[in-house]
């Protein structure tokens, strides 16, 4: 019996590290979120309906789920560019853009909202040049998705961009011997091969644009049922003491994004398997 129980912790520690592990998930997550869904359900399912049908909520969340879907399919397009540059290409200040992609990571979401909106305002460096087509970035939706896309652009860069490393250029040399252009090799050979870490980064591009704040407070302009996310929403109804109100809206958000996440997982679980077969 002691043979078998010795057979079954191979790693040193198992049994605590497993305990610990659990316990830190516990509070950090499981506690935090299993309080935001007893507040919300101790509200009548009617008044819980009521929250979430008002107009103001309502457009909150087309306007949050739609900038955000923007800005991760951008994301999915210049990230694999972005990454494809950095591994494919050697050229002077390499290692610079490089590390200007984690610049998202560092930088305090508050301050990339501030510089954003200072940018694209209509005296901005770039807003100045925008004003004279009638495109107003900064106070309007389109800022939203400029944000957004800014601070999820490293998602998608950095798990694109070992998988690109990886790749073995045999198979596509094989493809250019065989006849095949640039773009067919793009296509049918290299392009299989990145969409789980595609799915992936689009992903939690997603996941990040739904719940960012900081940096959409300032570019947003926070107008009702017009540039209002549903972060800032939820921030709305707590300054006003509204926290059922609050902790409604957050656990329908919840919700929603999960069940967004696990569409995008089983994408990629499918995209895996496809590509095994």
């Amino acid at each position: 019996m002691a043979f078998l129980l010795k057979r079954r912790t191979v790693v040193p520690g198992f049994g605590l590290s497993l305990g610990l592990t659990v316990l830190y998930t516990c509070l950090v997550v499981l506690i935090p979120l299993a309080g935001l869904f007893v507040k919300s359900w101790a509200l009548p399912w009617a008044e819980i309906g009521e929250i979430l049908s008002a107009p103001r909520v309502v457009a909150s969340f087309k306007l949050t789920f739609l900038t955000s879907l923007i800005a991760a399919s951008l994301n999915l397009v210049f990230g694999l560019l972005v990454a494809w540059v950095l591994v494919r290409y050697r050229f002077p200040g390499k290692s610079l853009l490089d590390a200007l992609v984690d610049l998202p990571f560092a930088l305090p979401t508050a301050v990339a909202g501030i510089t954003l909106t200072t940018l694209y305002a209509r005296n901005g460096w770039i807003g100045q040049y925008l004003e004279p087509y009638g495109i107003k970035a900064a106070y309007s939706q389109l800022g939203i998705v400029i944000a957004l896309t800014f601070i999820g652009l490293p998602f998608v860069v950095r798990t694109v961009q070992p998988v690109l490393e990886d790749l073995d250029p045999e198979s596509e040399d094989a493809a250019y011997s065989l006849g095949a252009g640039r773009l067919q090799v793009f296509t049918k050979v290299v392009l299989p091969l990145l969409w789980p870490a595609l799915l992936t980064g689009f992903a939690l591009s997603f996941a990040r644009a739904l719940g960012e704040y900081g940096s959409v407070v300032f570019i947003a302009g926070n107008m009702p049922m017009k540039t209002e996310v549903v972060s800032l929403l939820i921030v709305t109804r707590l300054e006003e003491y509204d926290y059922a109100g609050a902790t409604t809206i957050a656990a329908a958000m919840l919700l929603m994004s999960f069940v967004v996440l696990l569409i995008v997982n089983l994408l990629q679980w499918w995209s895996r398997r496809w590509q095994a077969a």
